[in-house]
């Protein structure tokens, strides 16, 4: 089963080559090499590599940290890949997800992790009972008073938060909204964004329109995305999907484009459910000669 490295390090004066000397030791012959803070969930590197990463497939590190500097990041990484049918695994630490052992490691940490939750929970709810017999009120004096300066802080407090979680899921989406719209429809490029994605993950198009307008208005987005779709011709709809498909990565082969329209519940040009290689060919073609291909 393929290998595939992933070496990350924060600053411009490390070097990724210790990483990915150990990763080639290991068996990896893909290696892929990023710059960037391990608190950023939105690595572009990282995102191409979970994008493209397939059944059977093991993504490797040297050490949990490169990944994932929180739990739940870990976690959430390794969802994915089990949803694609792929395989996680970190060579100085007990995780190996295509072992029993790795499993139960994993079962572990993810138990220790809700139980940390439920700890927190509690507290939080101990203190504001303590608070509220001996008098105490919790909450924002000036919120209750409805003092302006307050709600305002209040409000750019919560769009800030927003903006935070919407980061974390960025290079799920982001990138197919760049480059779909205004071409294709809301509800095309929503099937292509959710094709790859676990079901808890999924988005819904009015989550996605409230996330897109929230990137447009603090630049993130070009405005243009949030256009009047064109209309576009019923024969020239699947060419279209397809080409976006090819378009955000240009390496996946025919039978990943045929797995990702089936989890889209797109039909072939004859209403069938089950995709083959050579439809997809077929469309592309047709998409190359209707220039919708870079």
């Amino acid at each position: 089963m393929p290998l595939i490295g992933y070496a990350r390090v924060s600053t411009e004066d490390q070097t990724p080559l210790p990483q990915s000397q150990a990763l080639k030791s290991a068996g990896c012959a893909e290696i892929h090499e990023e710059q960037a803070s391990g608190g950023n969930r939105a690595r572009p590197v990282l995102a191409r590599v979970l994008e493209r990463i397939g059944k059977g497939d093991t993504l490797v590190v040297v050490r949990i940290d490169r990944l994932a500097r929180s739990l739940s990041h870990l976690l959430e990484v390794i969802e994915r890949l089990e949803a694609k049918g792929a395989f996680f695994r970190s060579i100085q630490d007990p995780i190996d997800t295509g072992s029993p052992q790795g499993k139960f490691t994993l079962q572990v940490l993810g138990a220790a992790a809700e139980f940390e939750r439920a700890l927190i929970r509690e507290r939080t709810k101990a203190g504001l009972a303590s608070a509220r017999t001996k008098g105490r009120v919790g909450g924002n004096p000036g919120l209750r008073a409805k003092d302006p300066a307050a709600l305002r802080k209040v409000r750019l407090a919560r769009q800030d938060g927003y903006i935070e979680r919407l980061n974390e899921t960025a290079q799920d989406w982001v990138p197919h909204v760049r480059r779909l719209r205004p071409d294709l429809a809301w509800e095309d490029v929503l099937r292509i964004i959710n094709g790859p994605l676990p079901e808890a993950r999924r988005w819904t198009q009015s989550r996605l329109l409230r996330a897109v307008k929230a990137y447009v208005r603090d630049g993130f987005l070009p405005e243009s995305v949030l256009a009047r779709a064109g209309r576009r011709e019923t024969d020239d709809r699947l060419p279209a999907i397809v080409a976006a498909i090819k378009g955000a990565d240009p390496g996946i082969t025919l039978q990943a484009i045929c797995t990702r329209l089936e989890a889209m519940r797109e039909r072939t040009p004859r209403g069938r459910t089950s995709w083959q290689p050579s439809s997809v060919k077929m469309l592309l073609e047709r998409a190359e000669r209707l220039g919708l291909l870079d």
